[in-house]
């Protein structure tokens, strides 16, 4: 009776793994087609092609904590890539739990690429309302490069300006563009 259960999950665990690994073997397949503008050769194996794909992985969300705004005038609160948090104006803070975004890129070891920040971040309310982030800033050097172990981490924060009638809980995403020099 045990030697049926053990066929029946190992039969179990090789169906699973049958129709787990091509899938993934055709997502990375997609993903590493090879650039038919790049000069590559055809010859290329699919893990060569691979390596040179750039991933970026989101660590931590970009998060400013509870602010309070008495209404009048405006706020505006600065977060550094350090996670050192400042207000300016009609705010202050009801929390220290204001936590930089953190992101890591991988890719090729050792190939400096070009990472894009958006000029600004538009958060919208639970009810409707909007603020937004302003002058993102990061931690990046002047001269971004991948390290040898095929990663290059980085945070970022901002300037939130608020005004008017903007109670409520905020969200919105952001879109980093990175791309080898």
């Amino acid at each position: 009776m045990s030697g049926h259960r053990l066929a029946s999950a190992l039969i179990a665990a090789f169906v699973a793994a049958c129709i787990t690994v091509p899938a993934t073997a055709r997502v990375q397949d997609v993903a590493a087609a090879p650039c038919q503008l790049c000069g590559g050769t055809a010859d290329e194996s699919a893990e060569s092609r691979a390596t040179s794909s750039i991933r970026l992985e989101v660590q931590t969300r970009l998060d400013f904590d509870k602010v309070v705004f008495n209404g009048e005038g405006e706020a505006v609160v600065s977060l550094s890539p350090e996670g050192v948090s400042q207000m300016l104006g009609a705010a202050s803070a009801t929390g220290a739990s204001a936590m930089p975004g953190s992101v890591v890129i991988r890719g090729e070891p050792g190939r400096q690429v070009r990472v894009d920040l958006p000029s600004r971040i538009d958060l919208i309310g639970e009810f409707g309302g909007a603020v937004r982030i302003d002058q993102i800033v990061t931690d990046l050097p002047s001269f971004p490069r991948i390290g040898d172990d095929g990663s290059l981490s980085f945070r970022f924060g901002g300037d939130v300006r608020i005004t008017g009638d903007t109670d409520g809980l905020y969200r919105g995403s952001v879109e980093f563009l990175v791309d080898y020099l």
